[in-house]
């Protein structure tokens, strides 16, 4: 058996994902929130939150929505084709009823959904069947969750091509300075992947626990929070579940906490969002 990574390489059964070592229990280093920041406590950051009003964007192999697992959640999304007889080699249709050709999307959009019961799922198919796509696919999919404003986008996905570092890194700076968060796994394997690696976006890699609720920070690049992520049950495609290993599983565990953040303290930017995370993580010792 194989399992989907986060830049759409497979990873053979029983193998860990890149990063996950940097937080085991031997690894994980006690930070210290002080000053304003040791204030911060997961009541006010999302105490009672459901994620209520938040829009959230899965960028993805689509997003099943008639699954149970997802109740009523999503809302709707588009297609991205790759199409080279139009100009900018994307077609964009819109997709009032997704369907999931993989079974990844739909997974994300389950752990979302789990955490923040509340929040509107957009799903924004641009991987196939055999959950792979253009980069152009990618960035157009991108594009459209920062114009039509959605509040957070989970990127369980990736390109190593460094050609294409430019285009992602502007698209990142545009939702960053549109107040979209920008939720990213890192790669599964030890090899640069965008827009994980760009500062303006929330890393994120898998470790081993359960609790959706127990997550990590880490200060030393390039990944910087650490999530459930390891034999994680979730959705797939056709009302099915599955285990499933990745980063991939470990970014939506932060974009649901990010949405229940969002719905709670809707005015925060994606600095702020990201710096109460950090005084929220599991190793964050409140310093008065």
């Amino acid at each position: 058996m194989t399992r989907l990574s986060a830049d759409g390489n497979s990873m053979a059964e029983g193998s860990r994902p890149a990063w996950s070592a940097q937080f085991s229990a031997d690894a994980l280093r006690e930070m210290s929130a002080s000053g304003p920041l040791g204030a911060i406590t997961r009541e006010w950051a999302w105490g009672g939150s459901t994620g209520r009003g938040v829009r959230v964007a899965v960028i993805d192999s689509g997003v099943e929505f008639d699954h149970p697992a997802l109740d009523d959640c999503v809302r709707g999304g588009v297609i991205v084709e790759y199409s080279p007889l139009v100009k900018d080699k994307v077609r964009i249709i819109d997709d009032p009823r997704p369907l999931d050709l993989f079974g990844h999307g739909t997974a994300c959009a389950g752990i979302i959904h789990r955490i923040a019961p509340e929040a509107e799922i957009y799903s924004v198919r641009v991987l196939g069947k055999d959950a792979t796509g253009r980069a152009l696919q990618f960035a157009a999919g991108l594009r459209w969750a920062i114009e039509n404003h959605m509040h957070v986008v989970n990127l369980s996905l990736s390109t190593s091509r460094a050609e294409y570092f430019g285009l992602f890194h502007e698209l990142a700076d545009d939702a960053y300075f549109d107040n979209v968060t920008l939720v990213s796994a890192a790669n599964n394997v030890l090899m640069p992947s965008y827009p994980s690696l760009y500062s303006s976006v929330i890393s994120v890699a898998a470790h081993e626990g359960k609790d959706p609720f127990t997550y990590y920070y880490n200060d030393r690049p390039p990944v910087e929070f650490g999530a459930p992520g390891m034999d994680i049950r979730v959705p797939w495609v056709n009302r099915q579940y599955s285990q499933n290993t990745g980063n991939s599983f470990a970014a939506p565990h932060i974009t649901g906490l990010v949405a229940l953040i969002r719905a709670s303290h809707l005015e925060l930017t994606p600095f702020q969002i990201k710096t109460v995370l950090f005084a929220c993580a599991s190793n964050t010792r409140h310093v008065r």
